[in-house]
């Protein structure tokens, strides 16, 4: 008879993506809903995480922006370290964290990404500085090719 409990079999390669967007304390968005959903999905989440907000189902009640040079600081450790199969972007609220996200892109060469830019909570809070959208717009959109 034969055990394939004892069978040696492959490793499991799960899809490595990095998720770059905001921390939602409610847990029904950003970094945390990110996860939830590569989990079900069966992948391997990583976070480079560009602000930390005080929110909840009613609305946000205070941001606070992680620096461009540790955002710039997580990017490097995740990639240089674990490699990333995709990229999945959300709120990123002030120039210089778009600039920084520009950067990786071109940088590393990151592959299979999404841009979902998020501007305004459900609870109709502003998410996004209104200058950046046109940094956005110019260092951004020409990274995704």
């Amino acid at each position: 008879m034969h055990d394939t409990a004892l069978t040696p079999t492959t490793p499991t390669r799960y899809a490595r993506v990095l998720t770059i967007a905001g921390s939602d304390s409610g847990g029904g968005a950003g970094i945390q809903a990110d996860l939830k959903t590569l989990a079900a999905l069966g992948c391997y989440g990583m976070t480079a995480i560009t602000a930390l907000t005080a929110q909840n189902t009613v609305g946000v009640q205070g941001i606070h922006a992680v620096p461009a040079t540790f955002l710039k600081a997580q990017l490097q450790s995740v990639i240089e370290d674990i490699g990333v199969d995709a990229v999945k972007i959300g709120m990123l609220h002030a120039p210089e964290i778009v600039e920084v996200v520009a950067w990786a892109i071109d940088h590393y060469q990151l592959k299979n990404v999404v841009l979902d830019p998020v501007m305004v909570a459900t609870s109709g809070d502003r998410l996004i500085a209104s200058d950046t959208v046109q940094v956005l717009v110019r260092e951004l959109f020409p990274a995704l090719h």
